[in-house]
């Protein structure tokens, strides 16, 4: 039986991995070993990163939101309660955007929820 050699398939498997290497400081970009220990390792943090970018979002959104709440005379959990009790359902990322842009239409869902609770 013939002997089968891996040089190729090796190569492109290390060049691919130092091609993702690519911009890292010192030996991390030019040696195979040290390249794959990074780049495995920032694969990580960019996975870990996807999901952190969720919550760090939601966060600004419900900061912006309290914020314009204690403008119009609100608290942030009970404006939230109020547009559940009208049946107004817009998520916190438009909230946070009509908070930031369009203070009138803002002040208006406020009024309504105002008008819910009471």
């Amino acid at each position: 039986m013939a002997r089968v050699k891996g040089a190729m398939m090796t190569r492109k498997r290390r060049n691919k991995i130092l091609k993702l290497a690519k911009g890292y400081w010192g030996a991390k970009s030019k040696h195979f070993k040290m390249a794959n220990e990074q780049v495995m390792k920032s694969l990580t943090y960019a996975y870990t990163g996807r999901r952190l970018k969720k919550r760090d979002f939601r966060s600004l959104w419900i900061t912006r939101i309290s914020a314009a709440c204690k403008m119009n005379g609100m608290n942030y959990s009970t404006f939230m309660n109020g547009l559940k009790k009208a049946g107004v359902a817009i998520n916190r990322k438009m909230l946070a955007e009509l908070a930031v842009n369009d203070k009138a239409a803002f002040t208006a869902l406020t009024e309504m929820a105002k008008a819910q609770l009471a």
